[in-house]
């Protein structure tokens, strides 16, 4: 037997043990799906694949594979997020609006390969996970240039879903009108509050009327439906394409690093190791009718190193002059810190509600 053959013999009994090897770790990926489905996460976690190739490249002693073995782990997980994209074909994503929304891109980038649900109101897309019509909502929480939902901030409060994720997606409103329109034909322009918002010093300088419409891509659709040139959507440039219209100026937003941050919700809890890294937790409570016990709610949590990055007050739809505070704080509250702090909170809580933990995405733009 000369060399070649034997190390044909030798890679044909290391090609079997690994084939038996792979079976096995996609027989965990499915294991990986399926927990991903329930809590309403998306397939890609980069922060995961980053450890699992930091790990595995310090287990290659030899200098000259290990960057050659990092590529390995880099295909046989793309290898596996592909087959769990398979598996969760029929996975139904709950959003509000239509094709051409934000949210309908935030979906696809999140969810590309499930369905997606268009609802027509907030409320409607949330009640869809909870009634177990969808098995995740993707909804705006908060612009970085007009402030919070507060209609979404509420269903958090109030609802039975958890924040299992938040995704940061650029937003560029685009002038939508019906092809061969002018610029001086248009009086009003219609859009979601929000983004009427976002764009306040456009329509301002320009003079237009400006009219709420119930989501910016419907705007569009009914620019596109009823054939009027005086009117123009404020929307995406999908939207434009979806609907037919012309995109006569873009990114008329006021901000020009405008971002929206939707949460990824579902009816169970994900819950993260203490040692991960990145992660930011959200909470909601009501304190006591006592004097101080605000103070000493902020207190107790910064106290055990948890970082406020927002603290908002909301009216309570029930109880005149009333107000709940909704937390996105840097933390793990799923650690033992996390646990004592919500001990401690609890003395000065009427409510108290952690809503999820998660780790904070890249912005996509």
């Amino acid at each position: 037997m000369n060399l070649l053959e034997e190390a044909r013999i030798e890679i044909n009994a290391v090609d079997k043990e690994l084939a038996l090897l792979f079976e096995k770790r996609m027989r965990a990926s499915e294991k990986v799906a399926t927990y991903k489905k329930e809590h309403g996460l998306p397939i890609l976690d980069a922060a995961r694949e980053a450890a699992v190739i930091e790990r595995g490249a310090s287990l290659i002693e030899d200098e000259a594979l290990r960057a050659y073995y990092v590529q390995f782990l880099k295909n046989i997980m793309q290898i596996s997020r592909a087959y769990q994209s398979r598996l969760l074909d029929g996975m139904r994503i709950a959003y509000c609006g239509t094709e051409g929304a934000f949210a309908h891109i935030a979906c696809r980038k999140l969810f590309p390969d499930a369905a997606h649900v268009a609802f027509s109101d907030f409320e409607r897309t949330y009640a869809a996970v909870e009634n177990g019509e969808c098995d995740v909502c993707i909804l705006p929480v908060e612009n970085s240039s007009n402030g919070e939902v507060g209609q979404v901030t509420d269903l958090l409060f109030g609802g039975s879903l958890y924040v299992n994720g938040m995704f940061e997606l650029a937003v560029s409103q685009d002038l939508l009108a019906l092809p061969g329109t002018a610029a001086a034909d248009i009086k009003t322009v219609i859009s979601h509050p929000q983004a009427l918002g976002q764009c306040a010093d456009y329509i301002a300088a320009h003079g237009y009327e400006a009219k709420e419409f119930s989501n910016t891509a419907l705007a569009a659709k009914w620019v596109a439906e009823n054939g009027d040139r005086s009117f123009a959507a404020i929307a995406s440039a999908e939207a434009a394409e979806l609907f037919g219209l012309c995109v006569l100026e873009r990114n008329v937003n006021s901000a020009k690093n405008n971002t929206t941050k939707f949460v990824i919700l579902s009816r169970v809890c994900h819950a993260h190791k203490s040692s991960e890294m990145g992660l930011h937790s959200i909470l909601t409570f009501t304190v006591r009718n006592e004097a101080g016990a605000l103070a000493k709610a902020i207190e107790v949590i910064g106290r055990h190193g948890f970082n406020m990055r927002t603290l908002r007050s909301r009216p309570m739809r029930k109880l005149l002059w009333q107000y709940y505070f909704y937390v996105e704080a840097e933390g793990n509250i799923d650690s033992p810190e996390g646990e004592i702090m919500l001990t401690e909170l609890n003395a000065y809580c009427d409510r108290l509600k952690v809503l999820g933990t998660y780790i904070k995405s890249e912005t996509e733009r």
